[in-house]
């Protein structure tokens, strides 16, 4: 799908399931890594993450245009269109636009890792940490209880 594809048809679900024009531009960004698009306020622009073309094909990204133009349409006019108003709620059940996009299998998702196990002497609840923290000067959140280092993970 090229550039002027994705155009027309964002243009064409912003009618039929708008019922309003979209009268501004669409593009594939290749730099967008952990979203499926995005919004752009100032320019009213959207654009799209050509991965998920390629990966899971058209369908998703009719789904991220749809989710798109609901923040699209809903900021033009001046109501709330942000992931927790309610107007952004509304229209995205009554157009079907997804919350999220599933995740692309491709990309690689780092497991946080972490080198100390810290936990409260009276409590017993654990903290991980990927530094080393000074624990005099601080205590456990739960219990107000001493903490102490449990485990050093070596090779981390």
């Amino acid at each position: 799908m090229e550039q002027k594809e994705l155009q027309i048809l964002c243009e064409k679900i912003s009618i039929d399931l708008f019922g309003e024009v979209f009268r501004h531009e669409v593009r594939f960004n290749n730099k967008l890594r952990t979203t499926g698009g995005r919004y752009l306020l100032k320019t009213h622009d959207i654009e799209i993450n050509p991965k998920y073309l390629k990966e899971q094909g058209v369908d998703a990204v009719i789904e991220i245009i749809k989710h798109e133009l609901c923040h699209y349409h809903l900021h033009i006019k001046g109501r709330g269109y942000k992931h927790g108003d309610r107007d952004f709620k509304c229209l995205m059940k009554k157009v079907g636009a997804p919350r999220f996009c599933k995740p692309l299998t491709t990309v690689k998702r780092v497991k946080q890792s972490y080198k100390y196990i810290y936990q409260c002497s009276t409590c017993k609840q654990e903290y991980k940490r990927k530094k080393r923290m000074d624990i005099s000067r601080y205590a456990c959140g739960k219990c107000r209880g001493e903490l102490i280092l449990k485990q050093e993970i070596k090779g981390s």
